[in-house]
């Protein structure tokens, strides 16, 4: 499963959400399902983590040297 697309856990993820809403799951499928939702919910997470960490911006410093800060913005810290 760890080998699942960003957008491929998320769409799952939704589906699962969308079944659990409606109710109609026995327990144990709501359960089954519950733990596939928080797995699925730790690839998104990585896949998160992950691109976050590629994303910098290469800023080059006042001595020549290249300088790597992390990308921020006020948008995505809420």
């Amino acid at each position: 499963m760890s080998e699942l697309k960003f957008e491929e856990a998320m769409a799952r993820l939704e589906e699962i959400v969308k079944s659990l809403e409606k109710g109609d799951l026995s327990l144990d499928q709501a359960m089954s399902s519950f733990e596939e939702g928080v797995a699925l919910s730790k690839i998104g997470l990585k896949h998160l983590e992950d691109a976050d960490r590629k994303v910098e911006i290469l800023i080059q410093s006042y001595n020549g040297q290249k300088k790597i800060e992390p990308f921020n913005t006020p948008d995505l810290q809420e």
